[in-house]
């Protein structure tokens, strides 16, 4: 079971903090209204390494893997990245823009990284995501919406920049992480 998340000042309370330096401010006045859903694995479809925790603090080493090569240079983050195993860290506070968007466009309003939360999936397009990611993102993804309640759209990576990205990918369950959500909207609504 999965125990409810609580934000305070931009940090989900029960995450692993691994700060990331690849952030800067949100515009003035820019609410947040939008949770970006990716999927990360580093090497692709490799799961379970320190790598997406280096990459995003900078130091991941280039010469471990050839793959690693391609991301010389490139300076990334996301606000949370939740695990195979259920474990949420956060790499950028919530009051801050995360680089993970890139360019990209959400119902006509562009630069998406302005106004959203990026959440990465310990994933990749090719496999199947893990029980306990879907019903950890369906609690993370109700604390957020109750402490930002403009925070009502929902997006891949894919659909806010479709040129370039296909992420959270095929094997993403829209439909049953919109069920569990909507469970756990409902059961906190009775209590």
């Amino acid at each position: 079971m999965v125990v409810p998340f609580q934000i305070h000042h931009g940090v989900l309370q029960g995450a692993r903090e691994v700060p990331s330096p690849n952030f800067n401010q949100r515009p003035t006045n820019t609410e947040i209204q939008l949770i970006v859903i990716h999927n990360i694995s580093l090497p692709p479809s490799q799961f379970g390494n320190p790598y997406i925790e280096a990459f995003f603090q900078n130091r991941l080493d280039y010469t471990v893997h050839p793959y690693f090569q391609t991301l010389k240079g490139l300076q990334v983050s996301a606000h949370l990245v939740i695990l195979r195993t259920g474990e949420v860290i956060q790499c950028v506070n919530f009051a801050d823009r995360a680089w993970h968007a890139g360019r990209s466009t959400y119902l006509g309003k562009p630069e998406c990284n302005d106004y959203s939360i990026g959440i990465e999936l310990e994933g990749s397009d090719d496999t199947a995501f893990e029980p306990i990611q879907y019903e950890v993102l369906a609690h993370v993804v109700q604390a957020i919406q109750q402490e930002y309640p403009k925070a009502i759209h929902l997006a891949g990576h894919s659909d806010v920049a479709p040129i370039r990205k296909t992420d959270p990918g095929p094997f993403f369950e829209w439909n049953h992480f919109r069920t569990l959500l909507r469970t756990i909207k409902s059961d906190a609504l009775t209590k």
